[in-house]
């Protein structure tokens, strides 16, 4: 047989991809979300842009502050870096699938011998060495060149696998911008309570002010006794001291907000604002559809895509692997005439290397590559019930915590209804001031808790959009062809970042 139809059947080989093709595993989808069984959400937000989700709360400085993550925020960049090495080290294994070219020079001086030698001296009056060995040099120009087969598919299945992992780092810059924007809006709206609660403060200091000033009248008028006072006092500086007290909270929120926006803390001040009354809802679509819109999901997905490549890999190390070489150049001993046709060199060659006896290693690489294969399934059925879990956590919260801020709602009325009531009761002196304070008490507790309340739905609210995986689906990740091109990541082109260079 004729070496070209040698050499033609061997590459004839290169379509044959040992190992098993990869099928997506089933995971556990309920069909329903039980906790929406007789509950629809009393604002709910079906329109809405599904990448600035955040939208939602109809917050200009939220949207503000939002829209500074993908320029700013420094995890972002280091997770959008990882991805660029993803890419690098896919673009680096396609090396492997064309042949290698090279070209090297080489000069040597070589000398034989080293007998007895004489010193002469020519007509032009010129020394010459003379000496029984023999001195000489050589010149060498050369290009070779090499090329490792894909016989079996061992290169194609482990730059498959280079690509899901790329895919599994595009997924995890979705995953890390979701965390910040989730962050930060949850961060917002822990702010804006701690606001709602400074003034929840401010106003029953007002209160117990007014409740002094008026103890201090009676006891001047002599109708009540000095403890009264005293009383109407301590319970004023306690509420004044509880004030100055909410700053802490509100600040280390203040704190975290500029660091996930990418600033100092000292280069970011917020006015205070008032906690929104309404919490918007976003109504979860098919619990199926969540597969496709946690980027979390989509990363466990496409480790499980990879190991499976892998398998392939270390099923191909049993077959032999087969190698071309070949070289083509000039050598002589003066450098003027070396190229040319007497001082051509050249040379083909193949070669195999076939696996005969490694102790197991081989089968063992199998059986890790099959284990690791069986953790990455185990891993993204996993995510996927973690997933589940924490949408009908969210859903439970806000049906709930709904229920609950009306009852305190109610609650809050009677409580000042009541401080209203005993107040005037005790200028008439049908009361006494014990029966004001434990009103006022009741009712500086009963708004706080009804802050509370409103600050727990918020945070549920945007636990919940970042549950449902934002404004990420799975059609977002950069497909085979984007990761295998010439062209490097730029931020702009990884799962709809904005980032600016």
């Amino acid at each position: 047989m004729k070496p070209a139809v040698i050499f033609l059947a061997v590459l004839g080989l290169g379509g044959c991809m040992i190992g098993p093709d990869y099928k997506r595993p089933s995971a556990p989808v309920a069909v329903s979300y039980k906790e929406l069984a007789g509950w629809q959400p009393a604002m709910p937000q079906d329109e809405h842009d599904r990448g600035a989700w955040w939208l939602i709360y109809h917050d200009p400085l939220l949207d503000q502050l939002e829209r500074q993550i993908d320029i700013s925020n420094y995890t972002l960049k280091q997770a959008e870096a990882n991805y660029r090495n993803a890419q690098a080290i896919v673009q680096e294994a396609q090396a492997n699938l064309v042949p290698v070219l090279n070209a090297t020079g080489n000069f040597q001086r070589t000398g034989i011998g080293g007998g007895s030698h004489s010193v002469v001296t020519a007509g032009n009056g010129v020394a010459v060495s003379g000496a029984s060995g023999f001195v000489g040099n050589q010149y060498t120009l050369q290009g070779n060149g090499s090329w490792d087969l894909d016989v079996w598919g061992e290169i194609r299945r482990q730059i498959a696998s280079d690509v899901d992992l790329a895919q599994y780092s595009a997924a995890e810059v979705a995953d890390a911008r979701l965390s910040a924007q989730a962050a930060l809006a949850t961060a917002y709206f822990n702010l804006r309570a701690e606001d709602s609660l400074a003034t929840v403060y401010e106003n029953n200091v007002k209160q117990f002010a007014d409740a002094l000033r008026i103890t201090e009248n009676e006891y001047h008028a002599g109708y009540v006794a000095r403890g009264d006072v005293l009383t109407a006092q301590t319970e004023l500086q306690t509420t004044q001291a509880q004030l100055i007290a909410v700053g802490v909270a509100r600040a280390q929120y203040e704190h975290a907000i500029a660091v996930l926006i990418g600033k100092p803390p000292a280069d970011l001040s917020i006015a205070p604002g008032a906690l929104p009354n309404d919490v918007p809802v976003v109504p979860p679509s098919l619990p199926s559809t969540l597969l496709q819109r946690r980027p979390d999901i989509a990363a466990a997905e496409r480790q499980m895509a990879a190991e499976n490549e892998l398998i392939g890999v270390a099923l191909a190390a049993f077959f032999p692997q087969i190698s071309l070489s070949s070289f083509y150049g000039y050598s002589a001993p003066q450098i003027a005439n070396l190229i040319a046709l007497p001082n051509r060199l050249w040379g083909l060659g193949a070669a195999f290397n076939a696996p005969i006896f490694e102790g197991g290693a081989q089968i063992a690489a199998v059986v890790a590559a099959r284990a690791n294969y069986d953790a990455a399934v185990a891993n993204y059925r996993q995510t996927v019930l973690t997933a589940f879990q924490q949408v009908e956590d969210e859903l439970a919260a806000l049906r709930i915590l709904a229920q609950e801020k009306t009852e305190q709602d109610v609650a809050v009325k009677s409580a000042q209804d009541n401080v209203a009531f005993a107040i005037n009761e005790y200028k008439a002196g049908t009361v006494i001031y014990t029966t004001v304070l434990t009103d006022q008490e009741l009712e500086l507790s009963d708004e706080v808790t009804d802050v509370a309340i409103q600050q727990s739905r918020m945070v549920a609210s945007v636990a919940l959009v970042e549950a449902l995986g934002g404004g990420f689906t799975s059609d977002d990740l950069p497909g085979t062809t984007a990761i295998r091109g010439l062209d490097f990541y730029r931020p702009a082109n990884v799962v709809g970042s904005n980032a600016a260079e």
